[in-house]
């Protein structure tokens, strides 16, 4: 049982205000009508802590949004009414931030407020694409479909997302496990062993002296040293990740190396051609539905390419074609499809087909990076261990020699 405000009018027209302990809305809505009245607003008085609750510790996931999505086109498709199907979900979820939110959209809908305001609140779990295509499934009357295609599309993105972690999975467990290895060499095993040979009364080599020593300077400052790197991982995952120059700095970083560079190129492609097709499918005006892609595409160029499209081409009467055309980053088939497919009206299907090409091409991208990574990690590793073997090596040799 939960406490509900509600206000309602009654036949003639004055508003009443009260409070109802009640399972849901649903049932607070029946009490109105046996009493003759007309509800105006129902709201739970337990949300306000319930989102605050909701907030620590979770967040919403693409698979949380995928479920969403999916599931509110089934129900739109199925003939239930919006309200009914938020109030199923609000029954059957059990995390705590989603549920949250739902009931913000249920409580934002009592007030007759749109429904993809409540999105536009949080930012942080969806984008502007995600929130634009709802405004334009409501305004048209189509959230079914919009829903649907959402789905589809969060569909995609997660398990192109997926492919690219799997291929780097192996070298990303290569380079830890080779980096602990060589951290516990340098550290612990590297200054016991120059103990050894100072202790010994040997002098051993130059080259060996200064690989002892650079062993013994970490093995002793080794708490300070650890802490350094934390912390400076975490400065630079809150830089790279939360700050608007470091997200800037790192793109323009990642294009400047030439295997990731052709990586990041065709994802910023995909993800340009696959947004564009949703909101021209949802019925965005096409310099709104430009500009938002723009803000959805990492790649700082081909960012700036999609904002001259839309300002400095579409704004000023060149037509589509016309527009790319003039953006060499652009690939030739690309401007081509998008000149042609605008003469034949399938824009929208054309870059659908389009983000599915470069989907692959992504992939096959990715696994090529994997292939030059491998051996350059094995190389760097076995650089690093073959000095300090032979820092080893070559005063335990003259030593034996001695004798």
């Amino acid at each position: 049982m939960a406490k509900y405000n509600y206000r309602a009018a009654d036949a003639s027209g004055k508003v009443i205000d009260g409070t109802l302990e009640a399972e849901t809305t649903g049932k607070v809505l029946e009490f109105l009508a046996k009493k003759g009245l007309r509800p105006v607003s129902v709201t739970a008085e337990h949300f306000a802590s319930e989102r605050t609750k909701s907030v620590f510790g979770q967040s919403i996931t693409v698979a949380d949004k995928i479920f969403l999505t999916r599931y509110l086109a089934l129900m739109l498709k199925v003939g239930t009414d919006l309200f009914r199907a938020i109030n199923i979900l609000i029954a059957n979820f059990d995390k705590q931030i989603l549920k949250s939110l739902l009931l913000e959209i249920r409580s934002s809908l009592e007030k007759g407020e749109q429904f993809y305001k409540t999105f536009a609140k949080y930012p942080k779990f969806f984008s502007p694409v995600f929130i634009n295509l709802v405004k334009a499934g409501e305004a048209s009357g189509n959230l079914e479909k919009i829903f649907e295609d959402l789905s589809v599309s969060l569909e995609k993105e997660n398990e192109l997302r997926n492919r690219i972690k799997s291929a780097l999975v192996y070298p990303i467990i290569l380079f830890s496990l080779s980096t602990a290895i060589l951290f516990f060499l340098v550290t612990f095993a590297l200054p016991r062993i120059a103990e050894v040979f100072s202790g010994g009364g040997f002098n051993p080599p130059l080259f060996s002296k200064i690989v002892f020593a650079v062993g013994t300077f970490l093995g002793a400052n080794f708490v300070y040293l650890l802490t350094a790197l934390i912390v400076l991982v975490a400065g630079g995952y809150i830089f790279f990740r939360r700050t608007v120059t470091g997200k800037r700095f790192g793109a323009t970083l990642l294009n400047t190396i030439p295997i990731v560079r052709t990586v990041s190129y065709k994802l910023a492609v995909q993800r340009f051609a696959s947004t564009l097709s949703s909101l021209m499918k949802a019925g965005l005006p096409i310099v709104e539905a430009i500009n938002i892609t723009a803000d959805a595409v990492v790649h700082p160029r081909i960012k700036m390419a999609l904002k001259n499209v839309a300002q400095e081409g579409i704004s000023k009467g060149l037509t589509l074609g016309e527009a790319f055309a003039r953006e060499t980053i652009f690939p030739p088939v690309v401007i081509n499809l998008v000149a042609i497919a605008e003469k034949a009206g399938h824009l929208d299907e054309v870059l659908g087909t389009l983000a599915d090409f470069y989907d692959s091409e992504v992939s096959a991208a990715v696994k090529n990076l994997v292939t030059y990574i491998e051996p350059i990690l094995l190389l760097l590793i076995g650089a690093v261990i073959g000095v300090i073997a032979l820092s080893i090596l070559v005063p335990v040799y003259q030593l034996v020699t001695q004798f």
